[in-house]
């Protein structure tokens, strides 16, 4: 792979060749955008240039030549000067034997794959390049370590923050990084790409317009569906027994949901074994959640018309029915309550609570007031 492949990223693309060609790259880029965007592809492809030994330029487009040693060991994942800085990587800290991944990017994990390397000069290349994915879970104390690496780092040092949620950042540490955004993929370019993996014109379609723009995500759910986990015929229960749904089947439904997500966490671990069990659980839960957003976002754009931009086409019926049961002010309320549920994901609260409460929350609310 090279930058000319990365996908519908041009703006951000042309912003690094335009860098480079000058010569007046950054020491420190945030690379911000929503997941699934390439944010991580095109970090690693513009560390493999900063790296090469014999950079091309064919065309206008300044690209590594994927033929050096440099090259060759960037694309054995064996390059001595390139290095991917990740939460995972707590258990092969000093004192991280035994330990669980955490939810934030621990003060360890920066100190010993990040700040004590950068001061040791490159082995193969001129440069040395760091890529700390999800920045955004740095702590206070991993932040205040990176911030003292980021004012005074070696010459020959780039380092890279993959962030979704720029506001998480210490402000210092925006100061001294330049920002570079990308931006959400276009629809019908995802549902190109799905259709090309394997999925139906229908699946590719919902997936394409249920991932808003995050390519990255479409495809994992896309391999989802070629490993067996029948996610687009589980979203559409999902959404039938949302427009079903009644205040008694709390309990059960939520059993139900809990233990479809775990089917499909189990099926999406054995194909990224490089993320945590838990990560992985997470991902599952938040999945299914999206699924319920979708379809309470969609009844209540049905007053505007069952045409605009909705995200269950193949579930109108249901959509319809929803749009009956809640007004405009209700679904807003529950959809509120939809995303207090994510972040009670990512803050790791007991799962078997987690869809019996949002089950509970949005309820019939006629229903609940005469129970």
């Amino acid at each position: 792979m090279s930058l000319k492949d990365i996908f519908c990223q041009d703006k951000a693309i042309g912003i690094l060749q335009k860098a480079y060609s000058s010569g007046k790259f950054a020491h420190a880029y945030i690379f911000a955008g929503t997941d699934g965007v390439g944010k991580y592809k095109t970090a690693r492809e513009w560390g493999k240039l900063l790296l090469c030994e014999d950079v091309r330029n064919e065309g206008g487009l300044v690209d590594s030549c994927g033929e050096c040693k440099s090259c060759k060991l960037f694309e054995a994942g064996s390059h001595p000067d390139f290095n991917h800085v990740y939460k995972e990587l707590i258990e092969f800290t000093k004192d991280g034997k035994d330990k669980k991944t955490p939810l934030d990017l621990p003060i360890d994990v920066i100190r010993e794959f990040l700040i004590e390397k950068a001061p040791i000069r490159p082995i193969v290349s001129q440069r040395k390049v760091f890529v700390v994915s999800e920045a955004e879970k740095l702590n206070t104390s991993s932040q205040n370590a990176l911030l003292k690496c980021l004012e005074e780092p070696p010459e020959y040092c780039s380092i890279i923050l993959i962030c979704t949620r720029l506001e998480k950042l210490f402000p210092t540490i925006k100061s001294r990084c330049q920002t570079i955004r990308f931006l959400p993929v276009d629809k019908e370019r995802i549902a190109d790409k799905l259709g090309e993996m394997g999925l139906s014109k229908e699946a590719s379609e919902y997936f394409a317009r249920l991932g808003q723009g995050s390519l990255g995500t479409a495809c994992q759910w896309a391999k989802l569906e070629s490993s067996g986990a029948e996610l687009y015929e589980t979203k559409k229960t999902i959404v039938k027994s949302i427009s079903d749904y009644e205040l008694g089947d709390s309990l059960e439904l939520a059993k139900e949901f809990l233990d479809e997500s775990k089917r499909i966490a189990e099926i999406w671990g054995k194909g990224d074994e490089a993320t945590s069990k838990t990560d992985i659980n997470r991902r599952s839960h938040k999945t299914l959640v999206q699924i319920i957003i979708s379809a309470l976002n969609d009844a209540m754009k049905f007053d505007i018309g069952p045409e605009m931009g909705v995200i269950n086409f193949d579930q109108k019926s249901e959509i319809k029915k929803l749009a009956k049961l809640f007004d405009s002010e209700q679904l807003a309320e529950k959809i509120e309550e939809c995303y207090k549920t994510m972040r009670w994901i990512e803050s790791a609260v007991n799962e078997k609570l987690i869809f019996e409460h949002l089950l509970l929350n949005i309820a019939d609310s006629v229903t609940i007031s005469g129970s």
